[in-house]
């Protein structure tokens, strides 16, 4: 599927991973729809992309109702829907048994919701749109790809809630890519390492090095152009598909 022309949705496109996306396949000559619920983030982005090719709806990703919304405001400025891209999430580090007792129910259950439910969410709502798409001549009629993280298979102490989150997107990843496969959209899982995202933004700049050098090559953080770059491959790329892709630099996390 090319870029030039194509309508995206993407979650969590207002900063890191998806604010990198989302300038990244505006670039290559597409359109994008940014939900997050960053407010001022969201707005600042469609400023400096233009109106014309970027559209910020404030969403809550696992609320039904606002992702409808999202849909029909997408498909009313830009007219179709091809690929969706869930690059939202949270991230909360808990032990299963604490200084101050067991993991918290609703700490788990947020991370599962959000992490996990949200993506599903906004796939299943999309794909009711993407499969009355006219198909291209590989008979593609979108793409979908959500975001994994190398903690779905090295999960670290305090990890347990987010690489429960993360394995359930890998485990999705080829069973609806089976399913959707008769209506020619395909179904990918990028699963990012150590990104330079917000979340490291408030590390000194000791910590960050440090763990860049966890990286066997190369040995620093990762891009979040670098996630783009991936993505936008996969969009282009007919014969990827029901996988989950590592993007990490070899590394392989340790229990801590």
């Amino acid at each position: 599927m090319k870029l030039n022309n194509m309508v995206a949705i993407v979650t969590g496109g207002a900063s890191g991973l998806g604010e990198a996306t989302v300038t990244r396949i505006i670039e290559g000559g597409g359109v994008a729809s940014i939900l997050d619920i960053a407010g001022d983030k969201g707005k600042a982005l469609v400023e400096k992309l233009g109106p014309d090719k970027a559209l910020y709806i404030e969403t809550d990703v696992t609320d039904e109702e606002q992702v409808l919304e999202a849909l029909n405001k997408t498909e009313e400025k830009f007219g179709n829907i091809h690929v969706v891209i869930n690059c939202a999430g949270i991230g909360l580090a808990k032990k299963v048994l604490g200084n101050k007792g067991p993991h918290d129910l609703s700490t788990f259950t947020k991370v599962i919701h959000v992490n996990l439910i949200g993506a599903f969410n906004v796939l299943r709502l999309a794909v009711e749109r993407m499969s009355a798409n006219l198909p291209n001549e590989e008979g593609e009629r979108g793409v979908i790809i959500n975001t994994a993280s190398v903690a779905a298979f090295e999960g670290q102490i305090g990890q347990a809630a987010y690489s429960a989150s993360k394995g359930g997107i890998v485990g999705m990843t080829l069973p609806i890519a089976r399913e959707l496969a008769k209506y020619g959209i395909r179904n990918v899982s990028i699963a990012p390492g150590l990104i330079d995202t917000p979340l490291f933004a408030s590390l000194p700049a000791e910590a960050r090095e440090a763990l860049g050098a966890m990286v066997p090559f190369p040995s620093r953080l990762g891009y979040p152009a670098e996630f783009a770059m991936l993505a936008t491959s996969i969009i282009e790329n007919p014969m990827i598909n029901g996988d989950t892709i590592r993007l990490d630099g070899a590394i392989r996390m340790q229990p801590k």
